[in-house]
């Protein structure tokens, strides 16, 4: 059964994995602005159990999770649950999938095949195993419903058509350097790379924008998502950050969505969906503000990291999660200080180049390739610099 369209007049519960961080704490934003609409069924976070804490005391789920099996003090009307337990709970009718990392990946997939909609921010776990995910909605018959601004834009544009996309164009703000040259990169600091021009996000992917690896996994989503062949979808510069992404159809016609650069919108067009709800916390866009809107073609030799994550990408198997390890370990080795801007790609590329590909992986060899690529390469930095 597909609960993402239960019409009854109760609140939709929601179980949130990943509630204290960025998209996490944005989610109970949304829900806050909106307490007649949603009743926060079940919480999981990682080690901020301090923050997890206060949350369960606000919005008083009945079921939690913390990472290394911690139990909160006080919470003796919140339960702790395994990740598996709490995604499948009996009364849940939306799963929002908004922690980091791999750990996400089995439960997800246990919540789709169950018929519960999953709402879902982690697009590295769409580039690790989609066609897993995609299968799980098909066979629990329910749906993914993407909230990451670019494919939520796709999504939109798309619903209600009746004929595939003929094309996807997907936008790129460019991230903290976009305007530098790749020599003047050399020498940035961690904080310099945080400060993203137009988004308020965490910390791994205003990195992975800063790189532009983040829109080369948002190549690999939609084509996983929307079931579109790579050389169907483009990328372009938009430095404003206002059209989220594009869709040309078999006519010619093309489709934007745009708005404010604010995530708490696409979660919440996922959260409310079917339905489009108003929200007095969030701003509304102003065309006259806004200007003009800018578009420019992407200069990959600013951005090496882009082509090189497409390309083993694109290369099936385990090499996706190979990827993903290997992003995340470079990204924590740049912000730890360790390696200097400009390495992430190297490192990336010498980590993945003793990878032994499986073609045809098991979840559990996915998540071993995505751990083992990221320890390998830690290890490797650690001897180098001691």
């Amino acid at each position: 059964m597909n609960r993402s369209l239960n019409n009854s007049k109760r609140p939709k519960n929601v179980v949130l994995l990943g509630s204290t961080g960025s998209v996490g704490t944005q989610t109970l934003d949304v829900i806050r602005a909106l307490p007649d609409r949603f009743r926060v069924l079940g919480l999981a976070a990682g080690r901020n159990v301090e923050l997890l804490a206060s949350q369960i005391a606000e919005f008083t789920p009945s079921r939690y999770y913390a990472a290394d099996g911690q139990e909160l003090a006080n919470s003796s009307d919140c339960r702790p649950v395994s990740l598996n337990e709490l995604a499948t709970l009996d009364d849940v009718d939306v799963v929002v999938a908004a922690m980091s990392g791999a750990d996400a990946l089995e439960p997800i997939i246990a919540a789709l095949g169950a018929g519960i909609p999953v709402a879902l921010a982690n697009k590295e776990l769409v580039v690790m195993a989609g066609e897993y995910l995609r299968e799980a909605a098909q066979q629990g018959g329910t749906e993914i419903l993407p909230v990451d601004s670019e494919p939520s834009a796709i999504w939109q544009c798309i619903r209600g058509e009746t004929e595939k996309p003929k094309r996807l164009i997907i936008t790129a703000s460019g991230g903290a350097f976009r305007d530098r040259s790749w020599d003047a990169l050399r020498s940035v600091s961690p904080e310099e790379a945080l400060e993203h021009p137009t988004w308020q996000m965490g910390r791994k992917i205003t990195i992975d924008s800063a790189t532009l690896i983040n829109k080369a996994l948002e190549v690999v989503e939609a084509h996983w998502l929307f079931d579109i062949p790579y050389e169907q979808i483009d990328v372009v510069m938009h430095k404003q950050s206002i059209i989220h992404s594009m869709v040309e159809f078999q006519d010619g016609s093309v489709k934007a969505q745009m708005g404010p650069p604010d995530l708490r919108y696409p979660i919440q067009c996922a959260l409310t969906y079917p339905e489009r709800v108003a929200n007095p916390t969030l701003s509304r866009f102003d065309p006259i503000e806004v200007g003009s809107l800018t578009f420019e073609e992407l200069d990959s030799s600013l951005y090496p990291c882009f082509d090189l994550a497409l390309d083993v990408a694109k290369r099936g198997g385990t090499w996706r999660a190979a990827l993903i390890g290997a992003d995340e370990a470079a990204v924590d080795l740049f912000l730890d200080g360790k390696i200097r801007f400009t390495e992430i790609g190297p490192v990336i590329e010498r980590g993945l180049s003793v990878h032994q590909p499986i073609m045809d992986p098991s979840l559990r060899q996915l998540t071993e390739a995505a751990s083992e690529t990221a320890n390998r390469i830690r290890t490797a930095i650690s001897a180098v610099k001691g």
